[in-house]
């Protein structure tokens, strides 16, 4: 599985035309690549827990750190822009090792300050790969764009299930300031990519001047209502992607039980991902995002307040219904601006950053003064506030 120079999907990727059939190869190819990054971007926060004994801190200078690694999202519009004019395959191939190094470092952090700084590095990695790439899947896509990011944000999901429990293996067999060699993989994965995308450019291929204020005019009546969406959900995405490792450690001393309950959240987000995009070509973008922000509440009300068993089975309905918006939401913004599609990347992006790095400093304030157990109840009433906004998307309904 490969992408040559003289293959179909590269040929579309030049001209900057999206190609007719649905490029299944290489858009899972995209989705490996996105695997291995986001393996090392989900080690905070299983180790959360153990980063806030040794530097002594609340839970809301620990929902900093978040807000932290999200700070260069802020100039995602601009990388964007200068995705839409060059090839940045580098940084797609680099991406693995720029954030593995400083992620496997932060054991070795010797105070709060230069733990920022490592993860404002991993922040820069991560912006640098996240704008260029879905807009490489959505050339690959074709018509089925949903499909695509479906795909790709599937390698994402797995990734966080996959992360936390390798994080918490690491750090039990080489301690959190033995945590360093862990870098290795990513390392080892940019050679292998290297050798994959070394002649693929991913970008435009434009050269005309790209405005960020006229890419702007043409998405902000889907980004403010997207930005009302993503503040609500990231209630609730920051009290279980964030803090649910400290909630169930701070309820039962288990480190390992920790990890594995946001394993089993990412598990069932793997399924939602995958779904709802496709389901969105088929039934619309709206009808799916608003499903999703319905069950993602009630499921999460249903974690507080259940016991056993079912307890389990809302963590799960909560991880599918919470999850399964992204892949959505990548889609229409690729159609909303096919002429500059990375600046309206970027644009998302930007307003997905605005929406957590607020939010999960809100949400770590709150568990400070109430309680995680009240904020995860008033996380999922806030979350409902989301769908008004989802009525003022574009209506294109059946995109399939």
């Amino acid at each position: 599985m490969s992408i040559g120079p003289d293959t179909p999907a590269a040929a579309a990727i030049k001209t900057g035309a999206a190609p007719t059939p649905f490029q299944t190869g290489s858009v899972l190819l995209l989705s490996l690549c996105h695997f291995i990054h986001d393996i090392y971007s989900s080690f905070l926060s299983p180790l959360l827990p153990l980063l806030i004994e040794k530097h002594a801190m609340s839970l809301t200078r620990a929902g900093l750190l978040s807000t932290v690694m999200q700070i260069p999202a802020l100039f995602n519009p601009l990388i964007g822009v200068w995705a839409d004019r060059i090839s940045m395959r580098w940084f797609i191939i680099l991406a693995p090792a720029m954030t593995a190094v400083p992620m496997s470092l932060i054991g070795t952090a010797p105070n709060y300050g230069v733990l920022m700084l490592l993860l404002f590095v991993t922040g820069i990695s991560v912006s640098l790969f996240h704008v260029p790439s879905p807009v490489m899947v959505a050339k690959l896509s074709g018509s089925r764009k949903g499909r695509g990011m479906s795909f790709f944000m599937t390698g994402g999901e797995l990734a966080r299930t996959v992360g936390p429990l390798a994080a918490v293996a690491g750090v039990s067999a080489l301690g959190l300031e033995g945590f360093y060699p862990m870098m290795g993989f990513g390392v080892a994965a940019s050679i292998w990519l290297f050798f994959q995308f070394k002649d693929v450019p991913i970008g435009s291929g434009r050269r005309r001047p790209a405005s960020l204020m006229g890419s702007w005019r043409a998405m902000r009546h889907v980004m403010l209502p997207l930005l009302g969406i993503l503040c609500a959900r990231g209630f609730m995405h920051a009290s279980v992607s964030t803090f649910l490792p400290t909630f169930i450690r701070l309820q039962t001393g288990d480190l390992w039980l920790a990890g594995i309950a946001l394993t089993l959240v990412e598990a069932a987000g793997v399924g939602g991902v995958l779904a709802s995009g496709s389901l969105s070509d088929r039934f619309g973008r709206r009808r799916i995002l608003v499903i999703s922000l319905l069950g993602a509440p009630l499921a999460l009300l249903g974690f507080v307040y259940l016991e056993g068993w079912m307890r389990f089975a809302a963590l799960i309905a909560t991880g599918f219904t919470l999850l399964s918006t992204t892949p959505v939401m990548l889609a229409l913004v690729q159609e909303q601006n096919p002429a500059q599609p990375a600046a309206a990347n970027g644009f998302y992006m930007m307003a997905s950053f605005m929406a957590r790095s607020a939010v999960v400093v809100i949400v770590g304030f709150l568990g400070d003064m109430i309680g995680l157990e009240a904020t995860y109840l008033c996380s999922a009433v806030l979350g409902l506030m989301g769908i008004p906004f989802i009525l003022m998307l574009p209506g294109k309904e059946k995109t399939g």
